[in-house]
């Protein structure tokens, strides 16, 4: 295989220590070899071992290497976050292919979108997909006109690790050990190849194909390590969409690497999520900050034993002060983060080495080695100069860019090659980052500018309010004004008047003050596990024009 980075960069990061030689596949052969009984992957009903990972990941290598496939070529997978999506992973890498994840919950729109921005020329699946025949939606796909080759129906691995998979309807044989090990020999991927593209899980339009080599995730692994102490005494439980970055390498990357058991869920359930925290005695777990403060609210209304937490990682949306120091103090853990994105990888992060108000005031500590800068709105650096700005950056934990897509990659980028957030941040002098706005996420009410996450963080704080989403709702005066969106906790009732109370008695600015509230069962959430802004968005404005409401 060949790779698109830089050969000077390669060698820059390989001394450095930040970027290796090995892939994943190395570290499940040699996790199966030293202890091949022992679990990579739990979930409520089943364990994969680690020598049924390496062999089952082998044998549908050989599958999909047998269809014609050649090296280089995509294969997509549709299937539910579990041990299968991962051998599916492993075993394209195996056999040279690069992976294209597709986040479970995707709809078939969005799966002919990220297909045909791809070109894969096979589809791997269960025999259902939520509910439905995948061999009709295959048809549906075909007949919209996608170069889908193959279609390869894999077991649960899980259950049946000896199962064979299925490719266009006919069972594959199996070849033997010795074949397989010679055609990975000769196609398998590596660490700086093109081992997967996923999308991102942004909450308007379509998504976009981001490109990742292994080496980006190994290095992003050692800053995981080092925040959370990590060691081969953990078991981490993530209950984040695979494909997607945060999924990656909470249960695909740092727990193979470190030959611990990750515990993962076919879907999120909080109740589900917190008896195996207890049961398996979870000491990392990782999530969005939606999935925590719903984990928070069911242990409220069934305790369970959480005393082997040390620590969770979280983000991927603003993290609410007091529901992470109410997680920190009900459980003991630690609540850490990292800054970034699907793209940039970590651009700051917080570690177990911090104070609180650092770990939750803050999104931690700038990361030398990604040379963070800021930007004004102009694209003048202003680094050092004490302003805020836009962040940028360029290290060994950005992705590779968008797939085939200039103009997006011309947002994605400056003119000389710094990767941009879609954020303001200020860095203080001890070298700590706050995001203090979205620039992808405000509300603009008569020409001032109100951060949606400041909304909710603040919105939040009060007593009945379990989980809070802020969007614009429109306004013919004032354009916008702001709406909150809000579940809340057991037993509690919210109004408008008792919110402006609370509020006032915070001392918050009253252009923060929220003048729709619509109170929900549950919010909404994206491919990714963010909440959907864009269908509240769609929503209030349905409410306010008089069009009633629909399903969220």
């Amino acid at each position: 295989m060949t790779t698109t980075v830089d050969p000077a960069l390669i060698e820059e990061y390989e001394k450095a220590g930040w970027w290796g030689r090995t892939t994943l596949a190395d570290h499940v052969a040699r996790h199966a070899a030293a202890r091949p009984d022992a679990a990579a992957y739990v979930t409520t009903d089943t364990r994969l071992s680690w020598h049924d990972y390496d062999r089952a990941s082998s044998a549908l290598a050989g599958a999909l290497a047998g269809l014609g496939l050649a090296p280089g070529d995509r294969v997509a997978t549709l299937l539910p976050d579990g041990p299968t999506v991962h051998v599916s992973f492993i075993a394209a890498e195996k056999a040279g292919l690069t992976t294209v994840g597709v986040g479970a919950r995707a709809g078939e729109r969005e799966v002919r979108h990220i297909l045909g921005r791809t070109g894969a020329k096979a589809l791997v699946t269960h025999a259902r997909h939520r509910g439905r025949e995948t061999a009709d939606l295959v048809h549906d796909l075909r007949a919209a006109g996608l170069p889908l080759d193959h279609h390869v129906v894999v077991p649960d691995y899980a259950a049946e690790p000896e199962a064979v998979p299925r490719a266009d309807g006919v069972p594959v044989p199996v070849a033997s050990d010795a074949a397989v090990e010679a055609l990975v020999a000769a196609r398998r991927l590596g660490p700086n190849d093109l081992f997967m593209i996923n999308s991102t899980s942004g909450t308007t339009g379509l998504p976009k194909c981001v490109m990742h080599t292994q080496n980006r995730w190994f290095y992003f692994h050692l800053l995981a390590r080092e925040a959370g102490e990590l060691s081969a005494a953990d078991v981490v439980m993530s209950v984040i969409p695979a494909p997607f970055g945060f999924g990656l390498w909470t249960s695909h990357f740092t727990p193979t690497i470190l030959g611990v058991p990750a515990v993962v869920t076919e879907r999120f359930d909080a109740g589900a999520a917190l008896d195996l925290v207890e049961r398996e005695r979870v000491s990392v777990l990782c999530c969005v900050s939606t999935q925590f403060m719903m984990m928070l609210d069911e242990q409220e209304r069934r305790k369970r034993d959480l005393s082997s937490l040390r620590c969770m990682f979280t983000g991927g949306e603003a993290v609410p002060y007091h529901r992470a120091a109410e997680f920190e103090d009900r459980t003991g853990a630690r609540v850490l983060q990292f800054y970034g994105s699907n793209e940039t990888g970590a651009l700051s992060y917080t570690s177990m080495a911090d104070d609180r108000e650092r770990r939750l005031r803050t999104a931690g500590r700038i990361i030398p080695e990604m040379r963070v800068r800021l930007f004004d709105a102009a694209g003048a650096d202003i680094t050092g100069t004490g302003r805020r700005g836009r962040p940028g950056c360029r290290g060994p934990a950005t992705c590779l860019g968008y797939l085939d897509d200039p103009e997006a990659n011309g947002r994605l980028f400056t003119e000389d090659g710094w990767m941009l957030m879609a954020d303001e941040v200020e860095i203080d002098d001890a070298g700590y980052l706050r995001v203090v706005g979205r620039l992808s996420d405000l509300i603009i009410r008569g020409g001032k500018n109100i951060s949606a996450p400041a909304v909710e963080e603040e919105v939040g704080t009060h007593p009945a309010v379990a989980m809070a989403a802020a969007v614009p709702a429109p306004d013919p005066t004032f354009g916008e004004r702001v709406c909150v969106y809000v579940t809340l906790r057991p037993g509690h009732t919210l109004t408008l008047e008792d919110l402006a109370e609370h509020l006032g008695a915070r001392g918050t600015s009253k252009e923060w003050f929220p003048e729709h509230l619509v109170v929900v069962d549950s919010l909404p959430r994206s491919s990714g596990g963010k909440v959907a802004k864009a269908r509240l968005r769609e929503d209030i404005a349905r409410r306010l024009s008089g069009e009633g409401t629909a399903p969220l």
